[in-house]
């Protein structure tokens, strides 16, 4: 691969590039649409599928159309009126409330790491590595409201460790880093549940020096490639069936809005959980939040 092409697609986020694959293979091979595409066919796509997908879902499929046309130098049938009119009346008529990863509780939280923790203590080299590996992933991804895609980038050589103190993480590109300027994020040292505990565990359990730091661990306790970020939320639900406890209705997000409704819950201020977390405004920090309304008296 040349250079130029090689620094083009590291401009796309890895998950972005694998989503937009999936639309134009739905599009053309379940759909039976063509490529290029004209905004008839594009306006009928949508219709068709109105009922199927939420409207934020037919503008991610929209903006892949568009991205694909763009590439191959076509004109962008997206941007024609009558697709935004159908998006637009798609919007009215089929309105639904957003769909959120459900909030890990500090309780399962706590649960789930008292059971990886007597995991962590088994002579399967296996089990032992999956454990270490599991505790890390749950408690940095909660303590520091990290998305998926965020853990998964993480590497030990940019990784600082003040033992007993804290950990210096930096991270190299996020969702909302769209220059890929980087930022540090400060991780404490806890009484309990406690993530740098976690992390020293994991490279003494592990022998990890450099790389990505969480890893895939086969059947053999043999360490693989860093962890894909659509992995997380399977490696979340098996580590809460491993401990006894219903792990259906989580994701990888459920570890970052589980923090969020913590530090609400502990009286964290909208400014001070916005700049933790890295939320850019108030409007994305509510999302996450669960409201407390008193209702005094009158609540039963």
């Amino acid at each position: 691969m040349s250079d130029p092409e090689r620094y083009r697609q590291a401009a796309r986020r890895e998950s972005t590039t694998r989503r937009y694959a999936q639309v134009i293979e739905h599009f053309e091979g379940e759909w039976g649409g063509l490529l290029p595409a004209t905004q008839a066919s594009v306006a009928r796509y949508l219709a068709e599928h109105a009922e199927r997908f939420s409207p934020s879902t037919l503008r991610t499929h929209l903006a892949a159309l568009a991205c694909w046309h763009q590439e191959h130098g076509f004109l962008d049938p997206t941007k024609a009126p009558m697709v935004r009119e159908v998006l637009r009346g798609i919007r009215a008529l089929h309105t639904r409330p957003p769909r959120q990863a459900e909030p890990l509780q500090l309780q399962e939280l706590e649960a789930c790491i008292q059971a990886l923790a007597e995991e962590g203590l088994s002579s399967q080299p296996a089990l032992r590595l999956r454990a270490c590996r599991d505790r890390l992933l749950l408690l940095l991804g909660f303590w520091r409201a990290l998305r998926s895609e965020e853990l998964c980038r993480l590497r030990i050589e940019f990784i600082q460790l003040e033992p007993a103190r804290g950990l210096t993480l930096f991270l190299a590109s996020s969702k909302t880093d769209r220059a890929n300027q980087g930022r540090q994020l400060s991780v404490p040292a806890l009484t309990r549940l406690c993530p740098v505990q976690a992390y020293e565990d994991w490279l003494e359990c592990s022998g990890l020096r450099d790389g990505p730091l969480l890893r895939n661990v086969d059947r053999w306790g043999r360490l693989g490639d860093g962890l894909h970020s659509y992995s997380v939320s399977r490696i979340l639900r098996r580590a809460f069936q491993r401990s006894g406890l219903e792990g259906e209705g989580y994701s990888g997000h459920s570890l970052r809005r589980g923090f969020a409704t913590w530090a609400s819950a502990n009286q964290w201020s909208a400014k001070a959980l916005m700049d933790y977390v890295g939320w850019r405004d108030v409007q994305s920090a509510m999302r996450y939040v669960e409201a407390d309304a008193p209702f005094g008296v009158w609540r039963r």
